[in-house]
């Protein structure tokens, strides 16, 4: 099964958390110095704030699977789209350990897909999170491994 996925820069997390919490009806189902996420069932949603993407506004979206196999179909229909798929493969960001790959639509959004295995402890094992810009780093460009974090 798959939840849609959509991440968003903030400037006030509190703030943020408080105005999304009032939005779902319920709070958020991971909270972290700079990061919040709710797992919705109605609508089936992966929402994900965070003071890492460097702008405020949709910083990626994407689509979440349950199986390792989803992960793989969505990925053999990204790669015959032509737009240049990066496979990240393990990897843990956003204070979870997942598989995923990226790709940018015709209009330049970054669309991750992944199937997340387990929560984690830090937001990126790749980079401190001191050192970490972006939020869960889509690549700067399809060709090229520069994706999450």
């Amino acid at each position: 099964m798959k939840r849609f996925h959509i991440h968003v820069g903030v400037k006030d997390l509190n703030n943020s958390i408080q105005f999304y919490s009032t939005l779902f009806g319920q709070g958020p189902t991971k909270v972290k110095d700079d990061y919040a996420k709710w797992m919705l069932e109605d609508p089936r949603i992966n929402f994900a704030i965070s003071t890492r993407s460097g702008k405020e506004g949709v910083d990626h979206l994407g689509l979440q699977v349950d199986e390792g196999h989803e992960l793989a179909e969505i990925s053999e229909r990204l790669k015959k789209a032509d737009l240049g798929v990066f496979d990240e493969g393990s990897t843990t960001c956003c204070y979870a350990e997942s598989d995923k790959a990226w790709v940018k639509d015709p209009a330049g959004i970054a669309w991750e897909t992944y199937h997340t295995m387990a929560d984690a402890e830090t937001f990126n094992e790749k980079l401190k999170q001191e050192s970490l810009p972006n939020a869960c780093c889509p690549p700067k460009a399809t060709n090229t491994k520069t994706g999450c974090c």
